[in-house]
């Protein structure tokens, strides 16, 4: 049945024989293969220093969090008697301490706008500086084009006026 269905003109092949790929000093079968994809003496010390330090921070982690967990039981009641203090004392720490941030952040703003327009009078020509220059060239060009328009236009109002009303 498997005759029929070969093409014509084709040939089988007889099935290569099976060898063995590994020497014969690693011994036989199984234990060879083994031989053959056990990991080098680096992957091995790699691998236990991994099993070793995971163990130890999951370690500590049990260790944090029994901790926090004891605490929060033993102290719970102290800060619900206390917080009448505590959450006045939070909210105004947390102001001055977000005031004072907020403080530094803006002396830090201003001493570099500072500096840059002092570099940038100076002539020294700062980051950003050809921006400006672009800028108040066009803003120097703008000005030119409205003055121009309003002479041009300007005058032909005020002659407008003069026919509307001649004695104006």
């Amino acid at each position: 049945m498997s005759d029929r269905h070969s093409g014509f003109g084709q040939h089988r092949r007889a099935p290569r024989p099976i060898t063995a790929t590994y020497s014969t000093n690693q011994g036989g079968g199984f234990l060879g293969k083994f031989h053959e994809h056990s990991p080098s003496s680096t992957q091995l010390m790699g691998f236990l220093t991994l099993i070793i330090s995971g163990g130890i921070l999951l370690l500590l982690t049990g260790l944090t969090v029994t901790t926090i967990v004891l605490g929060l039981i033993f102290l719970a009641p102290l800060l619900i008697i206390s917080s009448p203090i505590w959450v006045p004392a939070a909210a105004i720490l947390f102001v001055s301490v977000a005031g004072f941030l907020s403080m530094c952040g803006f002396v830090v703003a201003v001493t570099a706008a500072l500096s840059w327009m002092y570099r940038y009078s100076r002539g020294l020509n700062p980051p950003g500086s050809n921006r400006v220059q672009y800028a108040r060239s066009r803003i120097a060009d703008t000005a030119t084009h409205v003055i121009d328009y309003a002479r041009e236009y300007g005058g032909y109002l005020h002659g407008k006026v003069k026919d509307a009303a001649p004695g104006a």
